[in-house]
This record gives structure tokens, sequence and C-alpha cells, in this order.
């Protein structure tokens, strides 16, 4: 165990943590680097992405052809590691929410289309949504998709066509001379 300072908490190692590095290529430097928290997560305390992902540094010191040294993902390098390969075409999606998280029981390897339906970005919160802002239901008969693949409600489409053609109709009133058209 380290010290524990304002900006890094003393490292809790996980639950068999020496059983998993014996079990894994994954150096006693790797697991040095997490806290294992309360709620499950495998915070990594080392260095982060300005996206709060982990990144680790594989390969010798001294780097050469044979091996050179190069930045990974801390997480892809657990999953791995302790789980599986991850596909070519897949990414990793972390269950808690953690970007920090190395835990790989918190990860799960999905395409990139799923793993941003999974998240909370506005293209996220819009698929998931079930009726428009007035109320009306986004199913078959009342949804209008457009080209650029966004969802329309066609009954406020509707009123927003008739609200235009009253105001038309009031706006050639007015230039006649208020006769009616």
């Amino acid at each position: 165990m380290t010290a524990a300072t304002p900006k890094r908490p003393a490292v809790r190692h996980p639950k068999g943590w020496l059983r998993m590095l014996f079990k894994t290529t994954l150096p006693l430097r790797f697991w040095s680097k997490i806290y294992a928290d309360p709620s499950g997560c495998w915070q990594w305390i080392a260095s982060l992405t300005g996206r709060g992902y982990g990144v680790f540094r594989v390969g010798s010191r001294r780097a050469h052809a044979a091996a050179p040294r190069h930045l990974s993902y801390a997480h892809r390098l657990s999953y791995e590691s302790l789980v599986s390969p991850i596909a070519g075409a897949l990414t990793i999606d972390h269950l808690c929410r953690n970007r920090g998280c190395v835990n790989p029981a918190h990860m799960e390897p999905v395409t990139i289309g799923e793993n941003i339906l999974r998240g909370n970005g506005s293209s996220a919160v819009r698929a998931r949504q079930t009726h428009c802002l007035r109320g009306h239901p986004f199913d078959s008969l009342n949804t209008h998709i457009r080209q650029d693949g966004t969802r329309h409600c066609r009954a406020c489409d509707r009123d927003r066509c008739r609200r235009y053609y009253e105001r038309k109709i009031d706006a050639a009133a007015e230039l006649s001379g208020g006769d009616s058209v």
C-alpha cells in the first residue's frame, strides 16, 4: 500500500488480485495503479486522458524494433488480459458509466453504435423517446423519418402546416383590404 494524498487515495487492490496477477500477463506495475472503491469499480489512479480513460505504457523501457513502447487504454488491457481478446469492430462499454474503471466485470464489448445508444448523449436520448414534445406517440402511423434519419411527429407537422396556412390567409386578407379570400 502507498501513502494516501488528497489527489491519490491509498492503493487498495481488488480481492484476489494476486491470483489474477499470476493468471495474466499484466505486470505488477499495472496492479499498483488501481484503487478498488466500495462501489466495486477498480479506479485507475495513474495517467488519464482528457476524457477520463486510464492509459498505461506497454513495452520495455528501452524501446527497440522488436518491442516498441506504446500507450494503451488501461480498461482494454484489463479486459483483454482477464477475460478475452476484443474483436476488431467492437469497443468497450463501461456498464458502470465510470470511464476510469478497469474492472472487467463492469465492461462489455459492443459495437460503436450500441455503445452510443446506451450512453447519455443527445442521439441516445432522442432514440429512447417514445413521445414527441407535445405528447403524441412515436409509432409507425404518427412518425415520419426524414432523409437525414431524424424522426418527426406527423400530428405536430400537420398542426404546424395548418398554422402556417392560416397566417398566409390572414396576411393576404390584410393586403387586400380586409376582404376574405
